[in-house]
């Protein structure tokens, strides 16, 4: 046997060290675990408990508006089994969104992604505190966005995970493959399995930002219901528009009365950025504040028109 064989027989019944029988994948999930596990808290009130996340390192806290209810204080448990009484700060319902404060500083902090950049497929690690086991971490894949499932009650747009979110979970981070915050999760559909739901981070900073500044979230509001259009149902009933929202109701009174807008009238732009759905209503919408006004690009019958509406805001 030369020298080249007999070293490639060796290095063949030496068994691998466990790192190196990992796969990428596996890997991946273990770095993003062991990095954001630390920001993960427990967050506990009457009745119940759920997770956070901490979002500043002087004791922000980013968690869900039904895990705190409408208590003023909750109980936070850090990673290091230290207990604090957290002070909530404001909440969404909306969104279900809250945002907590705890006394302490130099905490350890989980970066904030982008969930405006999320493409179906990515990585997607979710990290909770399920039925009292704290840092549990699942894995999957960011499975769609912009989401309003029927039944979860959150208008939000939100992000659809395979990874697995139990009760418990509620207000804990949904991470991608670099460990970044890319949701906050919020609900399982009831009935299912591997359907699971996050608020996208960006919406949840916005309303992080707003009640630090302010104390409290405003959100402009146009005053329609509205009903995706499909292709499908486009070809179906022989519609002008393939994309977009139409409009079923449309409150008294409101920007969009005040604009002219009617019932069955279709919205298919805002300032020039098409609407495909309601989630981009609704995200377009969340971009402005009320007394703002917008160029609405409706179709009604054949012809097509744009109109300004100016914002109300949106009451609890």
């Amino acid at each position: 046997m030369n020298r080249s064989a007999f070293f490639l027989a060796l290095l063949l019944l030496v068994p691998l060290s466990e790192a190196q029988q990992r796969s990428s994948e596996e890997e991946t999930v273990i770095r993003v675990a062991r990095t954001a596990s630390p920001a993960v808290v427990s967050v506990s009130s009457r009745g119940g408990s759920g997770s956070g996340i901490i979002a500043r390192a002087d004791g922000i806290i980013i968690t869900n508006a039904h895990v705190v209810g409408n208590l003023r204080t909750v109980e936070v448990r850090t990673a290091d089994d230290r207990t604090f009484t957290g002070t909530v700060l404001g909440r969404d319902v909306q969104v279900d969104t809250a945002i907590v404060r705890i006394n302490a500083t130099n905490l350890p902090v989980a970066p904030l992604g982008d969930s405006d950049r999320l493409e179906v497929g990515q990585t997607a690690v979710a990290i909770g505190n399920p039925l009292g086991l704290d840092r549990t971490v699942t894995s999957g894949v960011v499975s769609a966005v912009n989401r309003d499932p029927r039944g979860v009650g959150i208008a939000a747009g939100l992000i659809q995970t395979d990874a697995a979110i139990n009760p418990g979970n509620s207000g804990g981070p949904l991470l991608d493959s670099s460990g970044r915050v890319i949701g906050i999760n919020t609900a399982i559909l009831a009935g299912t399995t591997g359907l699971g739901f996050a608020v996208p981070i960006n919406i949840a900073i916005d309303v992080m930002e707003q009640i630090l500044t302010t104390g409290r979230v405003r959100r402009a509001q146009l005053g329609v219901n509205t009903r995706d259009i499909t292709p499908e149902v486009s070809r179906y009933f022989r519609l002008p528009i393939e994309e977009g929202v139409v409009v079923t109701t449309v409150q008294r009174n409101s920007g969009a009365a005040r604009a002219g807008i009617q019932v069955e009238d279709f919205i298919v732009a805002i300032n020039g950025e098409k609407v495909e759905g309601t989630s981009d209503l609704r995200r377009l919408l969340r971009e402005h504040k009320p007394g703002d006004t917008v160029s609405i690009q409706i179709v009604r019958g054949t012809e097509r028109r744009t109109v300004r509406a100016q914002l109300g805001e949106f009451a609890e």
